[in-house]
C-alpha cells in the first residue's frame, strides 16, 4: 500500500511543480501572510505571531480548494480515472498518495512561512512554544481541510464546483463556534467540538490537547473515507 500511495504522491507532486501551479499558489500565499504580518508590523508597531496565526486559517479556506479542487475531478474529466481504478491498486491508495501530495504542498508553504518568526525572534517577544504550537496547528487545520478539498472534487469533473462545495464546507466548520451564542446550551457545546476553528485557537495557544489531535484526525479519516466511497462507486456506474 505505501509503495503505490507514494507512486500517486510523487506523481501528484511532480504535476505542481511541472506546472507551475505549486509555485504560483505558494508565492500568492506568502505575499498575503506577508502583507499581514508586516503590516502589524510596521503599521501597528506589533511584533508577534498571533495575528498571522489568526488570518492563516481563513486564508486557508481559499488556498487549499485550490490547491485541491483538480486532484480527483481532473482525473474524472480527462477520462484518466477510467485507468486509475482498473489498475491492480486500490482506492484508498489513490486517494491517500493525492492527499499525501497535497500535505506536502501544504507543508512547504507553511514552513515557508518560518521566515516570519525568524525575523520576530529578531526584534519582538518570541514565545518559541506558542510558535511551535501554532505551526502544528496549522498543519492539523490545513490536512483536515484538504481532506474535505479531495472528497469534494471526488464528486465531480468540474473543478469549479468542487472549489466551491469544499469552500462551503470548509466556511460552515469554520463559523460553527462563532454562532453559538444563538444556540440553546446543550446544541452550542455540540456545535463548538465540531468547529475547526475552536480545536485550532486551542492548540494554536500553546496547548496540544489530545482531543483537539483526535478531532482533526478524526475529521480527515471521515472525509478521506467518503473520497474512497465515491471512488469505488464510480466502478459500478
Amino acid at each position: 500500500m505505501a509503495n503505490h500511495a507514494a507512486v500517486f504522491c510523487r506523481k501528484e507532486l511532480r504535476t505542481f511543480f511541472d506546472s507551475h501551479i505549486a509555485y504560483i499558489v505558494i508565492t500568492i500565499f506568502l505575499l498575503i501572510c506577508g502583507w499581514f504580518f508586516f503590516s502589524d508590523l510596521f503599521l501597528v508597531n506589533q511584533a508577534s505571531m498571533r495575528n498571522l496565526f489568526n488570518i492563516i486559517p481563513f486564508i486557508f479556506m481559499f488556498f487549499v480548494p485550490a490547491v485541491t479542487m483538480r486532484l480527483i475531478s481532473e482525473e474524472k474529466r480527462s477520462g484518466t480515472i477510467e485507468v486509475l481504478v482498473t489498475l491492480p491498486v486500490r482506492d484508498h491508495e489513490i486517494i491517500l498518495g493525492k492527499f499525501l501530495a497535497g500535505l506536502i504542498l501544504i507543508a512547504v508553504a507553511v514552513i515557508l512561512t518560518l521566515v516570519y518568526a525568524i525575523t520576530l525572534s529578531g526584534i519582538g517577544d518570541f514565545d518559541f512554544g506558542s510558535v511551535v504550537s501554532g505551526y502544528v496547528g496549522l498543519i492539523f487545520l490545513g490536512a483536515a481541510y484538504l481532506s474535505i478539498g479531495i472528497f469534494t472534487s471526488s464528486l465531480t469533473q468540474n473543478q469549479i464546483v468542487a472549489f466551491i462545495t469544499s469552500f462551503v464546507i470548509i466556511f460552515a466548520l469554520f463559523m460553527l463556534d462563532k454562532v453559538l451564542m444563538f444556540m440553546p446550551t446543550l446544541l452550542a457545546s455540540f456545535l463548538e467540538y465540531l468547529s475547526v476553528s475552536y480545536h485550532f485557537s486551542n492548540i494554536s495557544r500553546g496547548v496540544i490537547d489530545s482531543r483537539d489531535v483526535i478531532y482533526y484526525l478524526s475529521l480527515i479519516f471521515f472525509f478521506l473515507f467518503l473520497a474512497v466511497r465515491a471512488l469505488e462507486n464510480r466502478k459500478w456506474r
